[in-house]
């Protein structure tokens, strides 16, 4: 029923940006939070960034500065921005969206940040 897209991973060398964009599909009527979450290899996936319907942001400390997320309702999709990167950024990213109380979870696609 819901589908969800990633774009916009690949190689950029550290100091470079990124953008990845994700949309939503399916028998969606209105979408709770729309967020990004990253896994790095032998590590946990964690939080990124969240962007609720109402309200402001919220960002994992270790990119607050260097990341920008947004959403458009209306195209039911969300973004996210990533600036000045690190290699520490290296991972899956992977777009969460949630409502009418379950969880939907994106492909992932794979950011590495190396020179």
């Amino acid at each position: 029923q819901v589908q969800l897209v990633e774009s916009g991973g690949g190689l950029v060398q550290p100091g470079g940006s990124l953008r990845l964009s994700c949309a939503a599909s399916g028998s969606i009527f209105s979408i709770n939070t729309m967020g990004w979450y990253r896994q790095a290899p032998g590590k946990q996936r964690e939080l990124v960034a969240i962007m609720p319907k109402l309200g402001v942001a919220t960002y994992a400390d270790s990119v607050k500065g260097r990341f920008t997320i947004s959403r458009d309702n209306a195209k039911s999709t969300v973004s996210l921005q990533m600036n000045s990167l690190k290699p520490e950024d290296t991972a899956v990213y992977y777009c969460n969206i949630r409502f009418r109380g379950q969880e939907y979870w994106g492909q992932g696609t794979q950011v590495t940040v190396s020179s």
